[in-house]
């Protein structure tokens, strides 16, 4: 019988979610408490408790538990944890709240009631030294650094009672697979060594060889992508969905992937979201997770294999997720195929190098982008949504 990887220091699956039948009554008195704001980072925090993902925190972290994901990847107890997840508040908001008093966490766009929280603490932290530790810079022109060094200089923490999951489910009703359903599935297929593969655009010929070279190696293969908000210029969910469906139906034998996505807000720290997207596919039952070249990265902030690098670094029993590291990828003209460095022979003149940025520059110009780049079925979804977005006066260049 196939036995999955245990949830990250935890027996089971922890959605902080309430069941449903409560959630009317409690909508009623949440609609009285004092109403605190999320940004778009603070809601798909709350999304991902909701589902159990971050099992097995309960809520949002106190300040020794912040400091220790920041300078040693550890809470207070000892479990492992690379990126600190707080609630920011601007000061004069925090000044109002006393301890133990139960606020309502609220969309900031939407206005829609997403959680109750009982603050535990209040407290201010070192935005450099959480920018220095977790992102390895400073930097105000790194975007996970810079909504860093903007949030409200208190952190409110204390466990959450979520009470929705936003608009989601519904619009992603077959896509939106929660933890305890993803390892249903894999029981049911019989898969217990799943590799995921993490993903924010949509898949070219460098994406589908790394899931292929998982498939040869693992029971499947979880493609799992980002369905939370994206930097400007990324191609939106819906239809990077359809374009990785359209290479999943010609590309791939049955049965042996799943498409599935969640609702994380990238912060692009490189090597630390590695180690974090690793954590959260142990709680999806993966035993495994694809790294490639600049996991998780952006522009030249990191190496290209430092997020291979830093799993060596864990101390055992950290993470029980393990990395499947694939280094650069590329179409060879003279293997006339995808290739690695380890697999191929040729001189770098055969090399085709593909990347999402590239894809994404071509697809703006409405250059051809020629089959050992992209599969056509793939290319002729992407090619229709810039259609579009030109025939509104958008120019996709700018």
């Amino acid at each position: 019988m196939a036995q999955l990887v245990p949830p990250h220091n935890s027996e089971e699956i922890k959605p902080l979610l309430l069941p449903e039948a409560e959630r009317a009554e409690e909508r009623k008195r949440a609609g009285k408490l004092r109403k605190i704001p999320l940004d778009s980072r603070a809601v798909s925090d709350i999304l991902m408790l909701a589902m159990g993902a971050y099992t097995p925190l309960d809520g949002f972290m106190r300040h020794d538990d912040w400091r220790g994901s920041c300078l040693d990847m550890k809470l207070t107890n000892g479990v492992f944890w690379p990126i600190p997840i707080t609630l920011p508040a601007d000061k004069d908001l925090a000044d109002g709240i006393h301890a133990e008093e139960e606020i309502t966490l609220v969309d900031s766009e939407s206005g829609e009631i997403l959680a109750v929280m009982e603050v535990h603490e209040k407290y201010s932290i070192d935005k450099k030294l959480e920018a220095e530790h977790v992102y390895r810079t400073a930097d105000s022109k790194h975007p996970g650094v810079a909504k860093v060094l903007g949030q409200g200089d208190v952190n409110l923490a204390g466990p959450v009672m979520v009470l929705s999951e936003g608009e989601y489910p519904a619009k992603y009703p077959d896509l939106y697979i929660r933890p305890a359903r993803s390892r249903a599935m894999f029981l049911e297929k019989g898969w217990s060594n799943v590799a995921a593969f993490q993903t924010r655009n949509p898949m070219h010929r460098s994406h589908e060889h790394l899931v292929k070279i998982a498939v040869e190696v693992s029971d499947g293969v979880f493609i799992h992508q980002v369905l939370g908000k994206l930097k400007a210029g990324d191609i939106p969910a819906d239809v990077r969905i359809r374009a990785i469906q359209a290479m999943i139906d010609n590309y791939f034998r049955r049965d042996t992937v799943i498409q599935a996505g969640y609702p994380i807000e990238m912060r692009y720290a490189g090597p630390r979201e590695a180690l974090l997207h690793a954590l959260i596919r142990q709680n999806f039952g993966c035993s495994h997770l694809i790294v490639g070249r600049d996991h998780a990265g952006i522009g030249d902030y990191y190496g290209p294999f430092d997020s291979h690098h830093i799993f060596d670094q864990l101390w055992d029993g950290a993470l029980l997720t393990k990395p499947l590291k694939i280094g650069v990828t590329f179409y060879c003209r003279k293997c006339y195929g995808m290739a690695t460095a380890k697999t191929c022979p040729h001189d770098p003149q055969y090399h085709i190098s593909i990347s999402g940025t590239q894809q994404r520059e071509m697809l703006s110009t409405n250059a051809d982008i020629p089959p050992e780049f992209s599969r056509p079925e793939v290319v002729a979804i992407l090619k229709k949504y810039y259609t579009g977005l030109r025939s509104t006066g958008y120019d996709p260049t700018s």
